[in-house]
């Protein structure tokens, strides 16, 4: 018990010692050990580096998990070592509730909404993906280095603060010391109105020299602490190169993972394309065509763009209704009838009597063919 006294009197003199230092560099009344300007330059750079981190971490936690609740239940999972159940995304639950809805209503309208519902399922299996891996490749290296490396380096920062204070508080007694020792070792002058005691003024003299080597020692005892605990903080500050050749391969690596997922997005949504573009008029069920369509074959009446196959050789550009239109992705002809298309290509277009509202006639050159109308963004 009596140690633990003693030891508590010990760091509290400590504690005390290191509060007067540094409320007496604040007001300009001791002085302060600077460090040099390549240590404040990497000290600098390191809390750049943690604010921005920490701002970038944050921000792209928002990105991947938008709704707060569920980071706040990812996280206390995480802090109780527990891993947090498989959650569906958004895309997933909506191609789920369209395909249910399919099933009830059994119309043009209910088979659209599968073929839509399985696609809004894939895109939502994509980005669980890429969430993953996000959170794999990117947000735990950074997280790694803010609960890892920073609590480090910011630990070893705080002993060196301290070790300084310690320095220039030895530095201080040391010079206090020489001074008194000064004072006391000077010659006797008998013209003093008050005569002062010479032999206690000996004394004195010999017991400031001891306690001037006294002061020395503790110095070179706080120098050679400073200086080793300097060189540890400024290697972990060293360090920092490191860590931003670290997290620009994770950069990569999540720029990697949002280009493969939007990549694969975009494919999905242009398989969806053409299979809408290939079911029947979802606007206009088109009965009128089919009834005016089969009373014309009654009359023996024939037309190229009646039949089944739309026979392209046959297909007149008319004198007047024809545009431009730019083409808004790739697409593949799916029979000799069609016109493959490029993605940003120009084109000319037009519609031709009893033709499906869906498609228009697509000319490029010498070539034509059918092109479906949700490709196209139709010019002035």
């Amino acid at each position: 018990m009596d140690f633990n006294v003693k030891k508590l009197a010990s760091g509290a003199g400590l504690f005390f010692t290191r509060a007067v230092q540094f409320t007496e560099e604040k007001l300009g009344q001791a002085e302060k050990t600077e460090l040099d300007a390549h240590f404040e330059n990497l000290m600098s750079r390191a809390d750049c580096t943690k604010n921005w981190t920490e701002k970038i971490y944050r921000q792209t936690e928002v990105l991947l998990q938008p709704n707060p609740s569920a980071r706040i239940e990812e996280f206390l999972y995480e802090k109780l070592d527990r891993k947090a159940p498989s959650r569906i995304t958004n895309g997933e639950l909506l191609g789920q509730y369209m395909q249910d809805a399919a099933k009830e209503f059994g119309s043009p309208y209910g088979s659209t909404l599968i073929k839509v519902g399985e696609c809004e399922r894939r895109l939502g299996a994509a980005e669980r993906e890429f969430l993953q891996t996000s959170a794999i490749s990117f947000l735990t290296p950074l997280r790694n280095f803010l609960e890892g490396d920073w609590k480090t380096i910011s630990k070893e920062r705080r002993l060196l603060e301290n070790l300084r204070l310690d320095l220039d508080a030895c530095k201080t007694r040391l010079k206090k010391a020489k001074l008194a020792e000064a004072k006391a070792a000077m010659a006797p002058d008998f013209q003093e109105t008050r005569p002062r005691n010479y032999v206690l003024s000996a004394s004195a003299s010999a017991l400031w020299s001891e306690e001037v080597e006294k002061a020395e020692h503790e110095l070179r005892v706080a120098q050679t602490e400073f200086d080793r605990q300097a060189e540890v903080t400024r290697l972990l500050l060293e360090g920092i190169s490191s860590t931003h050749v670290n997290h620009l391969r994770c950069l990569h690596e999540f720029v990697e993972a949002q280009a493969a997922f939007y990549k694969q997005c975009h494919l999905h949504m242009q398989e969806l394309q053409k299979e809408l573009g290939r079911l029947p008029n979802a606007f206009s069920l088109n009965s009128t065509h089919s009834m005016a369509a089969a009373g014309s074959s009654a009359e023996g009446v024939s037309s190229p763009v009646e039949t089944d196959t739309l026979k392209i050789e046959e297909v007149q550009a008319p004198a007047t209704g024809t545009r431009k239109a730019k083409v808004l992705y790739d697409y593949d002809a799916a029979d000799s009838s069609e016109l493959s298309l490029l993605a940003d290509e120009l084109i000319t277009v037009y519609t031709l009597p009893g033709m499906d509202s869906d498609w228009l006639i697509g000319e490029r050159g010498n070539q034509k063919g059918k092109v479906p109308v949700t490709y196209l963004e139709l010019l002035s």
